[in-house]
């Protein structure tokens, strides 16, 4: 369940309060995060849902975030990047999720304040499943008495995995579309525009992934005091992640710029099949033309008004027609 925001009622938050690595409490008010922090021992996560600058300021105040973070988490489309300041860090990711019916992927900003003792995350409405960030939370609790760098951790290692499982699904459709590009029984024109809005989804996974590379670099390094050595193999597995998602795309740039090579050539060489047989076919048709055409002359010729006349310029068309049927056909050219 989700409370109401203070500044804003159609802002929905949620909270949690860990201690000593045990969850005490949750969906407490927003107004009751500063009092909850003075206890040191105290680390609290809030989630803002459609914040507006109302609903920031307030708390900008309560955990001096710095104001070009807040406008960064206001505005929409930031980079994934993590920006230190003086008492907190900001983390923008995005966590992602490819439809495979329409080949679309579905892409959710995510905005983190990261301080000593809590963790702030901003998104929209609507777009992100919060309920499975507190499963992955709840289902390494015995991670908890890390503090804040737990609360990060679960953040990422979630939304990494979902650009991970974006990747291997996508993989996927451009191994099936593939084999489509070789059947001739396939839609063409669909196979096109698939190739198109895979295309497309690959190019805005690939913003979003390739730049996670610095960012957990980034997070793992020591003076953040971020990760201890307890969640030091954790932040490496994350990282593992991110590598191995990395490579893949690029290797699936690759393939998606081969499909469509072999798309072109494949229909360059349809087009040229054609032409060979409406060439071939427009050879064949000019033989009886020309035959007839010479029989038509107004002038005295062997045969000139003869039956057999006839029955010669029809043998001549047959025979002329059916060799260089032959001919075309040996050289599969029909």
């Amino acid at each position: 369940m989700g409370t109401a925001s203070a500044g804003n009622p159609d802002t929905m938050s949620r909270t949690r309060l860990y201690r000593d690595g045990v969850l005490e409490a949750e969906d407490f008010p927003v107004d009751e995060v500063s009092k909850r922090l003075d206890d040191p021992a105290a680390v609290v996560w809030l989630d803002l849902c459609d914040p507006t600058e109302d609903d920031f300021a307030t708390i900008a105040d309560e955990l001096s975030l710095h104001r070009l973070a807040v406008e960064d988490a206001l505005h929409a489309r930031q980079r994934p990047k993590l920006d230190r300041y003086e008492k907190h860090s900001f983390l923008n990711t995005y966590a992602v999720r490819f439809d495979s019916g329409p080949g679309q992927l579905d892409v959710t900003e995510i905005s983190a304040f990261i301080t000593e003792n809590a963790l702030v995350t901003v998104h929209k409405s609507g777009q992100f499943d919060i309920d499975a960030l507190t499963r992955r939370w709840d289902e390494a609790d015995n991670l908890a008495k890390a503090g804040v760098g737990f609360l990060v951790h679960g953040l990422l290692d979630y939304v990494v995995d979902g650009q991970f499982e974006a990747v291997q699904a996508l993989d996927e459709q451009l191994e099936e579309l593939e084999d489509l590009v070789f059947d001739d029984s396939a839609d063409h024109a669909e196979v096109q525009q698939r190739s198109s809005r895979l295309r497309k989804s690959l190019v805005a996974l690939r913003r979003v992934v390739l730049p996670m590379r610095e960012v957990v670099d980034t997070l793992m390094r020591r003076g953040l005091r971020i990760v201890d050595d307890e969640l030091a193999p954790y932040f490496e597995d994350v990282r593992d992640h991110v590598r191995h998602a990395s490579e893949w795309t690029d290797s699936l740039r690759e393939l998606v710029a081969t499909i469509r090579e072999t798309q072109l050539n494949i229909q360059g060489n349809r087009l040229n099949i054609i032409m060979k047989k409406v060439t071939s076919w427009a050879a064949i048709i000019a033989v009886p033309t020309a035959i007839t055409g010479f029989y038509g002359q107004n002038v005295p010729y062997p045969g000139f008004e003869q039956s057999w006349g006839f029955w010669v310029s029809t043998v001549a068309i047959i025979a002329v027609s059916a060799g260089l049927y032959t001919i075309f056909k040996r050289r599969d050219w029909l």
